[in-house]
């Protein structure tokens, strides 16, 4: 119930597909968890002309039921935010469009990009205007400068604009021709592409691409572009030194439990986690219960592997949005009581083991155990399926500063204390790879090891106050 961290966006595209802005609609709405301030679809016609529709809210709002279905058109592009960087307008949402001579194209970013200020002032200095105040629009500008010299969106051009960008970014590009699908060469944010109907869907989650009833075909590759045209799927490298250091928070908390991210189901991945807290920290209880919605399959795992039994002690209110979204601390506080509700019958006079994701400040966790005491429980063991959030995240995850983590400032038991908790621990580090199959993972908001250079030597004393 991680409420206190905001994390970045959801993109979707479609090429080659009738109705493509429609089906768009459809993929993001299973991909509003990832942003719930503002969504936009950009959709080009048979002429290749790219028309742009946005607004701030969720898809369901901004894009009424059939609303999009009226657009024309076999490619499409879409997005849905929460923003981290620049401001909260609708001039941030994205995609974004923008025309040249040599045609219109179309952008959406999920992600950070940690050189923004270097790379906007160079560009600023050349006469570049930017519209927004989100670093996104950056990779439209930086395609916009190279096709000065005259040549079209491809993959060579994006490959030698891409180059110059550092962070964290899955990147889709629309053209009048293709779809180009990107990633950054550490992997950072997820980006598959699958198969739809005669043509290509690609996105953030595959949950999206299974709702669709795509054929997932892979992930885009760590400094990979993916090409999507009526010529098929062709691969172009972007980057060198690519490697895999997919975020962490990806699989312990922001992604969809029904997704696939490089290989590792988000299910498979959080249950597993489960099994290994209760390993590394055992403890005697009458019952496990684990907070909504991560929560829960790391509960079974740590119920299987113990053997005390799982039961819904918290529900949760389908109608409240996830917490950690709200645009206000005071919102987010407030709406832990609304979110979730305590089973009483059930845990009254119980020893509790309560499976969460993460602590942050430790104010909702500590919301959280007063509810439950209040409820009757007699004991609170807090089990943790992150280690200690340590670090700023400079990628993508809005912690901004040491001041706003709990852990960055006191031991497992000084939390333990401010919680209100009888005992609590978190996965080790360790822990946290085996569960991931030691694929590759940043670490960085646990360990300081950040994956990028240009973090390491200019913000870590304290860099960027707002991230994207």
């Amino acid at each position: 119930m991680t409420s206190q961290i905001h994390e970045e966006c959801g993109v979707m595209g479609i090429f080659g597909v009738p109705g493509a802005a429609g089906i768009v609609r459809t993929g993001l709405t299973f991909l509003q968890h990832r942003g719930q301030e503002g969504c936009g679809i950009a959709y080009a016609d048979k002429s290749g002309e790219i028309t742009l529709e946005k607004g701030l809210g969720l898809v369901s709002a901004v894009f009424p039921e059939g609303k999009a279905n009226a657009w024309k058109g076999l490619n499409a592009i879409g997005h849905v935010r929460y923003g981290t960087f620049g401001g909260h307008g609708v001039e941030n949402v994205q995609p974004f469009v923008f025309r040249r001579q040599s045609g219109a194209y179309a952008t959406a970013h999920n992600g950070n990009i940690v050189n923004a200020r270097e790379l906007t002032a160079a560009l600023s200095a050349r006469g570049v205007l930017f519209s927004s105040s989100t670093d996104s629009e950056l990779f439209g500008a930086l395609i916009g400068e190279s096709l000065k010299m005259g040549a079209d969106v491809n993959a060579q051009l994006l490959s030698r604009v891409l180059s110059q960008v550092d962070g964290a970014f899955s990147f889709l590009v629309l053209t009048r021709d293709a779809l180009y699908a990107c990633r950054d060469k550490y992997g950072l944010r997820p980006l598959s592409v699958g198969r739809l109907a005669d043509g290509y869907a690609a996105a953030s989650e595959t949950c999206a691409l299974y709702a669709l009833g795509a054929t997932e075909l892979r992930d885009v590759k760590p400094g990979e572009i993916v090409k999507l045209s009526k010529k098929g799927m062709e691969s172009f490298s972007c980057s060198p030194g690519m490697r895999h250091a997919t975020c962490a928070m990806e699989y312990i908390y922001f992604a969809r439990p029904d997704s696939d991210i490089d290989g590792i189901n988000v299910h498979a991945f959080r249950k597993e986690t489960g099994k290994l807290l209760y390993r590394e920290s055992p403890v005697e209880a009458d019952m496990v219960i684990g907070v909504p919605d991560s929560g829960l399959s790391a509960a079974i795992g740590f119920s299987e592997e113990s053997g005390i039994p799982m039961e819904m002690g918290l529900v949760k209110n389908a109608y409240v949005a996830r917490t950690f979204i709200q645009p206000t601390q005071d919102m987010r506080l407030n709406g832990v009581r609304m979110k979730l509700s305590p089973v009483t019958s059930l845990i009254k006079g119980k020893r509790l083991v309560v499976i969460d994701d993460s602590i942050v400040r430790g104010t909702t966790s500590g919301k959280l155990i007063q509810m439950l005491r209040e409820a009757g429980a007699a004991e609170i063991h807090m089990r943790i399926t992150s280690p200690p959030l340590k670090n700023p995240c400079y990628y993508g995850v809005d912690i901004s500063s040491r001041k706003e983590l709990i852990s960055a400032s006191k031991n497992v038991d000084e939390v333990c204390r401010f919680i209100g908790a009888d005992t609590l621990a978190f996965i080790s580090e360790e822990g946290l790879k085996k569960a991931g199959k030691n694929t590759g993972m940043c670490l960085a908001c646990f360990n300081c090891e950040y994956p990028t250079d240009i973090y390491s030597h200019s913000m870590v004393a304290g860099g960027l106050d707002e991230m994207s």
